[in-house]
């Protein structure tokens, strides 16, 4: 029997007006979330709002506000939480293109944080960003002691050495070259990219005091979610143009990376994509129609350019 694909995204729903209006909501406050820009030490900062604001779609940020619909919290209350994402995101993509790890001289479109402002500011820019957002997550004021806590808790979790982004990372740079299981695959994808998604959108749940019930169906969603979105990634890759992705295409072949489409291929990669969206969206099917925007959301990521 052919598999089912993910439903289309329905007229009445504008997903680019949706991104773009949010991403200008999210963008509007990291100008202020950020050291101001001309205060010393005036090279550090500069990088950090280059790096910022190079360009970007906002996607978890977006997701996080997302979320905050589904459970009917106004965005504004979510704003710490988004900005902080968005600093530790950009944190990990200034040490991914370093000439030690993925070696690239362009993202987003721009010059990368290395090949602008040199090797040692790039690393110091991306641990300013991770500590900055930490400290802006401490200073959330409408969230009481325990959950503000859980919140820097989870995230701390999601980019850790256990399971987390650096964990994805470095099994990503031993993976290269290397025979690698299905196993192995999931794991690395898991925690390089899908472990920051997934805890973004639980801790949404936390902030809005929901039960465990919903906390555990947040996160499954954020799990099947933060996958599928790796690889259509990996996907991308291959299809992409460098211009299109605002980096240079094809480097996962080159660099002989673990990924989906070189154990599956491209047909069965992105047949694995919709499936992990359609299990996603089932796991979110009874918060009810308050959801419609976040499932939509997750259907534009699984079909994204291809």
């Amino acid at each position: 029997m052919k598999k089912q694909s993910a439903p289309a995204l329905k007229n009445t729903f504008n997903i680019g007006h949706y991104l773009k209006s949010q991403k200008e909501f999210v963008d509007s406050h990291l100008a202020n979330f950020l050291p101001p820009l001309h205060t010393d030490p005036k090279s550090l900062h500069e990088a950090m709002h280059y790096s910022v604001f190079a360009g970007g779609k906002r996607i978890r940020p977006i997701l996080i506000l997302a979320t905050g619909e589904a459970l009917q919290i106004d965005r504004n209350n979510l704003v710490h939480l988004a900005c902080a994402v968005e600093l530790i995101h950009t944190y990990s993509l200034i040490h991914d293109d370093l000439p030690s790890m993925d070696n690239d001289d362009y993202r987003r479109g721009q010059l990368t944080t290395h090949k602008k402002f040199g090797e040692g500011i790039a690393v110091l820019a991306g641990n300013a960003l991770l500590t900055h957002a930490l400290k802006k997550l401490s200073e959330i004021s409408s969230t009481p002691e325990k959950p503000r806590l859980s919140l820097v808790h989870e995230l701390c979790q999601a980019i850790g050495s256990q399971n987390g982004m650096l964990a994805g990372q470095a099994m990503d740079l031993e993976t290269q070259g290397k025979q690698f299981s299905e196993e192995r695959l999931e794991q690395i994808h898991s925690a390089k990219t899908g472990a920051l998604i997934q805890a973004s959108i639980y801790c949404v749940g936390l902030i809005a005091g929901t039960s465990q019930k919903i906390l555990d169906s947040l996160s499954s969603f954020g799990f099947k979610l933060g996958l599928s979105y790796q690889i259509v990634d990996d996907i991308l890759d291959i299809e992409g143009s460098s211009n299109e992705l605002g980096k240079t295409a094809g480097k996962d072949s080159v660099h002989k990376k673990a990924t989906y489409p070189a154990l599956y291929g491209l047909k069965a990669s992105k047949q694995c994509s919709i499936d992990l969206i359609n299990q996603a969206i089932h796991q979110i099917h009874d918060l009810g129609p308050p959801s419609k925007t976040l499932i939509e959301l997750a259907r534009f990521i699984s079909v994204r350019r291809f």
